[in-house]
């Protein structure tokens, strides 16, 4: 075993400047395995971002500064870099599975993000051999502690970050960092297939986590990556900085906004109500908003053909932007439609499951009883694909929010709904019975699937809740259909339910799916194995169903067409 040093100092007078220590770790080159380490994320990379890395970072000197500017991170750097020192996929691996061996996976998203800076090969050749461990480890459920704390590890320079300060200038922003970080085609232009593109106000169930959400269009993109062989190169993960609410608009209560390590813009979202009544950001409204801008610079930077996909927005800004560049620009979003997609997929497999001898799942899936624990986009998104495309007649589609069944009045004047969207889908009329506890919603409404994406409400599906599903789907004691029971919620610690309580309460009745992967459990010698819902299976593909996209605003369950503007192909034509 041998170690080589770029540069050493001898313990003498006078004593080394802090450009020399600096410039010795740099050079750093030793290794367990003798091979050249890349430069540390200590040094800025050859072309300066000023525009195009988040405020704080920017305002303290680039990406070097920001991490020169605490011990604890610097010493943080240096563990997770002596810990990656793989020059193989199989060195990698045996590293990982040491790490998460430990219980926590923490550490293993460190190591990932370090193996990326160091070899963009080793990672995804690591994802593409062992999926079934890592995913869960660049994405959820470990991305949402790690967007939790995303400012206090290493920041590296993966990502372009958009400040609504910078309005006028989104063009040059997204310019700067692909002259920075893309590889440009032949022609000389940048290189770019797909943006992943959010704001941070609505990270998995976490709530409003502002430019620490970036771990979101990094961890969505790597799967583009992993599933469907998108060239990472040709990709772009963005934060739109709009501002941040204060810890209450979390669910962690986190003090992000005044953490020191906070790297966005460390002031207030600006809001108004909309027409509807709706709380909304002001910023993306209006005669040349931040989102008008920045997906025209989009397209203006990386041609018409780029796929912009929104993410993690709050429910009250994802459905409007949606419906007003849908038709403008190849966008998507995935928490309304991807989720959409995936949650109806899981109920057509489970209906397989329930009636095995049916040919006509979709004839079937007509006949359900649908309860949507939670109003956000993913149920609102969920419920409009099963009615408008799958047939399901809005008789027997049900959805809560936090004033228990949403009912609107007959003429729909009044009602608890808060939204154009919850209107939908609102019961007519206010109904008698008790409505408020979900116990009380589920005895009401007989549902014979229950879907929660709240993402606030952890444990919702308790054994009172599973008892009552099981007691309305049973007709008399020698009939009993198995109900569907799917919790959604991201990351695993905002999940309705895990797989143990719901098998376990319900002695393996329920056909159980989970936005987030949970254990097989075995009840009575017999294993069940839950299904993951989750909507890694359809934003992937989005590459390919695009091409096929074509002038139907329309969501089938087939997946065929999620994008609704016209893409062309390099020749100018339409594709088919």
């Amino acid at each position: 075993m041998s170690f080589v040093a770029g540069a050493q100092f001898q313990p003498r007078s006078p004593p080394p400047s802090a450009d020399q220590v600096e410039a010795c770790a740099v050079t750093i080159q030793a290794s367990f395995r003798g091979y050249r380490v890349r430069k540390t994320p200590l040094v800025p990379g050859k072309i300066p971002r000023p525009l195009s890395l988040p405020a704080q970072v920017s305002a303290a000197g680039g990406v070097a500064e920001w991490n020169g500017q605490l011990p604890e991170t610097l010493s943080l750097w240096s563990a997770t870099d002596k810990m990656c020192k793989a020059i193989s996929v199989e060195d990698a691996l045996a590293d990982l599975r040491g790490i998460m061996n430990l219980g926590h996976n923490i550490w293993a998203y460190s190591y990932m993000r370090v193996l990326y800076q160091k070899s963009m090969d080793i990672f995804y050749g690591c994802l593409m051999q062992e999926p079934e461990m890592l995913m869960p480890v660049v994405y959820t459920p470990t991305v949402g502690e790690a967007c939790q704390k995303f400012g206090i590890m290493p920041f590296y320079s993966r990502g372009c970050y958009v400040s609504v300060s910078q309005r006028g200038n989104i063009k040059n922003v997204l310019t700067e960092y692909a002259e920075a970080e893309l590889v440009k085609n032949p022609d000389g232009t940048y290189g770019c297939d797909c943006i992943v593109f959010s704001d941070g106000g609505r990270i998995l169930g976490l709530g409003d986590l502002g430019a620490w959400g970036m771990g979101i269009p990094i961890g969505k993109l790597d799967l583009y990556t992993t599933c469907a062989g998108v060239d990472p190169t040709r990709t772009v993960p963005v934060i739109l900085d709009a501002g941040i609410y204060d810890k209450n608009g979390n669910t962690a209560k986190i003090d992000i906004r005044d953490h020191p390590r906070y790297t966005g813009l460390k002031q207030d979202r600006v809001v108004h109500k909309s027409e509807s009544g709706t709380v909304v950001n002001s910023a993306y409204y209006g005669e040349a908003n931040m989102v008008q801008e920045f997906m025209e610079a989009a397209t203006q930077v990386f041609g018409p053909n780029v796929i912009l996909q929104f993410e993690d927005f709050n429910s009250n800004d994802a459905f409007p932007l949606l419906d007003t560049f849908r038709t403008q620009f190849v966008s998507y979003n995935d928490d309304i439609q991807g989720t959409a997609a995936v949650t109806c997929a899981g109920i057509l497999g489970a209906l397989k499951i329930k009636y095995p001898q049916c040919n006509d799942l979709v004839g079937r899936l007509a006949r359900e009883r649908i309860l949507f624990h939670g109003s956000g986009s993913a149920n609102i998104g969920a419920a409009a694909l099963l009615h408008f495309e799958g047939g399901v007649p809005k008789s027997q589609l049900f959805m809560t929010n936090s004033r228990g069944l949403m009912w609107q009045s007959p003429d729909g004047t009044d009602g608890t709904y808060r939204n154009d969207e919850q209107k939908e889908f609102a019961v007519l009329g206010q109904p008698d019975a008790p409505h408020k506890t979900l116990e009380d919603i589920i005895s009401l409404v007989t549902p014979t699937c229950l879907v929660g994406a709240t993402g606030r409400t952890p444990g919702a599906f308790d054994k009172t809740v599973i008892e009552t599903m099981l007691a309305v789907n049973q007709h008399d004691e020698h009939d009993v259909e198995r109900p569907v029971v799917f919790a959604l919620s991201n990351p695993r610690t905002q999940a309705e339910c895990t797989s143990e309580e719901a098998y376990g309460f319900s002695n393996g009745e329920v056909i159980f799916g989970s936005g987030t992967k949970f254990p097989a459990v075995t009840v009575k010698g017999v294993e069940h194995k839950p299904g993951m819902v989750n909507n890694v299976y359809i934003f992937p593909c989005l590459l390919y169903t695009s091409d096929a996209a074509d002038e139907e605003d329309s969501v089938d369950l087939g997946g065929r067409r999620i994008i609704k503007k016209k893409k062309k192909n390099k020749k100018g034509g339409e594709r088919e």
